[in-house]
């Protein structure tokens, strides 16, 4: 297969993946990370993280640009039990197309993680399929997610900050994929994007729990083919950030939650070290 048409399908895989990490994410805070449900679906995302790391990994070493865009996620929202079967579904379809695309490649590296894809959602059906057959009449029923307490202007305001958080995880995460070249670095990069996952986790939590979807809609990803540009868009990115959280601290709706204002202290600190790290990945470049 020729590498163009290599960086395609593996793109279109990746955003199936991203695609899988959204769905799951978003139900699981619906459902409550503490909660048996919440808790399965937050280690399911997880591990679509992995599967898509594997595959921006790919297309970055062969000189590709990862495309950033989720896919539709098909699934039934009417209740606990069908959106479990949509899951199900989705990822028993993956099993063949994985191993399908795997037949066609050459590299051994990369059929060797299409293959692993493959197996890993098989897996992952199971265990969904396993959640639904333990549902109780009730929760089969039921749908995720309670009753919204919050006043809108503040839902907006998170809402708000969601997308730019989701946005910075992503452009960290691209940049780690297109300049892995520069080895130590880019994996230093890629570890912040952790840490944006969990920040994001923190400000998206408090409205998932009131029964209103996280928007994980990302503005505009800056593509730079420089990797001291890139980092100079990653320092005003975490400063932006960091400004947003200090804002949203002083909000009389946040004072009420005290669960809040600890992640978000911790948030802030976490920026205020990233960015003394990533000014000094800049004079390292000098």
């Amino acid at each position: 297969m020729i590498k163009e048409k290599l960086i395609e399908m593996v793109n279109r895989d990746l955003t199936d993946e991203h695609a899988a990490i959204i769905r799951y994410l978003v139900h699981g805070y619906l459902e409550g990370e503490d909660t048996p449900i919440g808790s399965g679906l937050l280690s399911r995302a997880r591990e679509e993280m992995w599967h898509m790391h594997w595959l921006g990994m790919i297309i970055g070493k062969l000189g590709g640009e990862p495309n950033l865009t989720p896919a539709p996620y098909p699934y039934d929202p009417t209740n606990r039990a069908t959106i479990l079967k949509s899951y199900v579904e989705y990822e028993l379809k993956l099993i063949p197309h994985y191993h399908g695309e795997a037949d066609k490649v050459d590299d051994p590296h990369i059929k060797r993680v299409l293959h692993r894809e493959a197996w890993e959602s098989s897996i992952h059906a199971k265990k969904f399929q396993r959640v639904h057959d333990r549902l109780k009449p009730d929760m089969a029923a039921g749908k995720p997610g309670g009753e919204n307490k919050l006043p809108p202007a503040f839902v907006d305001k998170v809402q708000g900050i969601v997308a730019a958080k989701y946005t910075e995880m992503l452009q960290h995460i691209r940049t780690s994929w297109v300049f892995q070249k520069n080895e130590m670095l880019g994996w230093e990069i890629m570890d912040f994007a952790f840490t944006k996952m969990k920040q994001l986790a923190h400000i998206a939590e408090p409205i998932a729990e009131n029964g209103i979807n996280p928007k994980f809609k990302a503005n505009k990803i800056d593509l730079s083919v420089s990797f001291g540009l890139a980092l100079k868009k990653a320092l005003e990115d975490v400063r932006a950030s960091r400004e947003r959280h200090l804002d949203l601290q002083k909000d009389t709706e946040t004072q009420k939650h005290a669960g809040l204002l600890i992640n978000l202290d911790l948030s802030v600190q976490q920026e205020a070290y990233e960015a003394e790290e990533i000014k000094g990945w800049l004079g390292r470049l000098k």
